[in-house]
């Protein structure tokens, strides 16, 4: 396939100078991994080569400037000059940055034959972009690179001619070049006169297409570059619309266009430009974004508010009035900005998919209008160690962004026997529990391991969860001064000694399997409760002899608990129960210091609950389902 490509020399350099400001001129080197991929005219006849390592292409060359390769900046920096190319043919492939190839038969055809398409396009370039390029002409991609180096125009069907006084370094492949030489193949035609399948055997997949090239037998067609497509819609007016009335219904038939459009090409508009021109020449221009798609409606309703704005010139806050055109529009001009692939929705049988949420978000938006933006919120979940502070309540319409960063705490199933130990009684670890727990929401299910160690009286299985690595070993207790009781038990390990804290779970596997949020400290286990409260209801616990339960400061419980009252109501007994999980947080900021120990707790009635023991206080947090 006769190919033409065209060859910007030591692009890098020049993408460089145009896009961060560097002389070409002077003596440049863009380095990637510590050697040299590109210098400029300057530097190599200082001596700088390809392949040099940075020291000693400096020491060639005292004044080099040494740049970072950067392929984004290339490829960004060759954009116009692919457009420029593409004002002249069409089917362009960028074969990478700083070279691009197209078919070389319509060019020639259309232009008069293959040099004269090839002095067009290089004209054309360096009028449009400024940028020298030189272009070749052979059979197939890798013999017009080739040839493109020296701006040669091979013939039809001598490039297996061309090809044969080449070097083998000019296969681009540096290991297999060095091995070819070593074999005693210095040049192109040595190696494309090797038989095919001994090649493959000796040198692989790569070694035998590499033997194509070298024989010109490169038929690999053109990825042909495909020219974005244009989504804008225009419409012009006889009469100039100097009224909003008409203006707003030029512009719902203007909207519904480009809806059809965008939906032809299976998207959908997140970003919408109007641009306007009056008769007196005067642009006006404004960009609209909205959170959601764009629906035919809603790009008429803002098409609408902005042509209203500006013909009416309406009052702002200050008291100020905008400058209104001078004359009425003549040109209307739609542009999505920002589009976005659209998932193909069956409709509904009784009208269009999703139309039951556009009206809800349109009920809701009028209720923010009249009442404020705080009197629609929906909840968005997050980390954080307790329920509460795990929902962020955001308005809406806002972004839904969590106040904490971390996955929130997972919903799980019923709280079963395996999460609240029966009647407060020790298990070893990870042991089933002997006796089932009625809980609510589930079956009783007996012979569940605890996950992480069981909870008994007094001895808390879950290390304490802090900010800092450790709880302070004092002598001061959660629930109240004094301490421990007789039924305290120390924990594993020294006796008296709170439980050292275990490595996280999953902090290793994050590292390997990508980035994860780190866990939180301290966060409860699943399953999470179903009802956060508010305000939480003081409650206070006693055990089986009626005595108040506390905390200790080594988190050691004075007795297991047994019953449990809330505000004014009646006791209820506790037939199961797990934890504690202490929390530590800010202990750097004694005004926002807080220290605090949670239970899980399991009644009699079947209710479960989540409750706090802080400054001595018991308190009813959250009721599981």
């Amino acid at each position: 396939m006769r190919t033409l490509l065209l060859w910007c020399p030591d692009w890098p350099v020049l993408a460089a100078e145009i896009v961060e400001g560097v002389p070409a001129t002077d003596p440049v080197a863009v380095l990637h991994a510590n050697r040299v991929v590109a210098c400029s005219e300057r530097a190599r006849a200082e001596g700088v080569r390809r392949g040099l390592r940075r020291r000693e292409a400096q020491g060639r060359c005292p004044q080099l400037t040494v740049v970072d390769h950067d392929p984004g900046r290339d490829a960004r920096a060759f954009e116009p000059v692919v457009a420029a190319v593409e004002e002249l043919v069409a089917g362009v492939e960028v074969v990478r940055p700083g070279s691009c190839a197209v078919a070389a038969r319509g060019p020639a055809r259309y232009l008069g034959g293959e040099e004269v398409a090839a002095e067009r396009i290089v004209e054309h370039v360096a009028q449009t972009c400024a940028v020298e390029s030189q272009v070749g002409i052979a059979d197939g991609v890798f013999a017009a690179g080739l040839a493109a180096r020296s701006g040669r125009v091979v013939p039809p069907g001598g490039t297996p001619e061309f090809l044969a006084a080449l070097p083998v370094e000019a296969l681009g492949r540096p290991a297999l070049a060095d091995l070819l030489r070593r074999l005693g193949v210095r040049t192109l035609a040595d190696f494309a006169a090797l038989p095919a399948g001994d090649v493959l055997a000796r040198f692989g997949f790569d070694g035998a297409l590499a033997h194509r090239l070298a024989a010109g037998r490169d038929h690999r067609p053109l990825a042909i570059r495909q020219p974005p497509v244009d989504l804008a819609v225009t419409a012009g007016y006889d009469e100039p619309l100097d009224r909003v009335d008409a203006a707003a219904f030029a512009a719902r038939a203007l909207a519904e266009q480009l809806h059809d459009r965008l939906a032809g090409h299976g998207l959908a508009c997140t970003r919408l430009g109007i641009e306007a021109v009056t008769a007196h020449g005067q642009e006006l221009h404004r960009v609209w974004r909205h959170d959601g798609l764009l629906t035919a409606a809603a790009i008429a309703d803002r098409v609408r508010w902005q042509l209203d704005g500006w013909l009416s010139g309406s009052n702002g806050r200050a008291g100020g009035r905008a400058a209104r055109p001078t004359a009425g529009i003549i040109r209307l001009r739609l542009v999505p900005d920002g589009v976005i692939a659209q998932a193909g929705l069956q409709p509904g049988l009784w009208g269009e998919a999703g139309e039951e949420r556009e009206r809800a978000h349109r009920a809701l938006s009028r209720v923010q209008g009249i009442l404020g933006p705080e009197a629609v919120v929906t909840a968005v979940l997050g980390g954080g160690r307790s329920p509460a502070d795990q929902v962020r309540l955001v308005p809406w319409g806002d972004e839904r962004i969590p106040a904490r960063p971390g996955q929130p705490m997972s919903p799980g199933g019923p709280v079963s026997s395996g999460q609240l130990a029966s009647s407060g009684r020790s298990a070893a670890p990870d042991q089933p529990v002997s006796s089932g727990v009625p809980v609510p929401g589930g079956p009783v299910s007996s012979g569940v391991p605890v996950p992480g160690g069981p909870v008994s009286s007094g001895v808390p299985d879950r290390p304490a969860s802090s900010d800092r690595p450790a709880l302070p070993d004092q002598s001061g207790s959660l629930g109240q001064s004094g301490s421990s009781g007789p039924g305290a038990q120390a924990g594993r390990g020294r006796p008296g000694r709170a439980a050292r804290s275990p490595r996280p779970a999953g902090r290793s596997a994050g590292r390997s399997a990508g980035r994860v949020e780190p866990p939180w400290p301290g966060q409860l286990p699943p399953p999470a409760p179903a009802v956060v409260l508010p305000q939480p209801l003081a409650a206070t616990v006693h055990d089986d002899a009626g005595e108040p339960v506390v905390v200790s400061a080594r988190l050691q419980l004075s007795a297991a608990p047994a019953r449990l009252t809330v505000g004014t109501g009646r006791p209820a007994e506790i037939v199961g129960w797990a934890g504690p999980w202490p929390v530590d947080e800010r202990w750097w900021a004694p005004a926002e210091a807080r220290r605090r120990a949670r239970f899980q707790v399991c009644l009699a009635d079947g209710a479960a609950l989540l409750l706090a023991v802080e400054a001595g206080q018991w308190l009813v947090e959250a009721i599981y389902d």
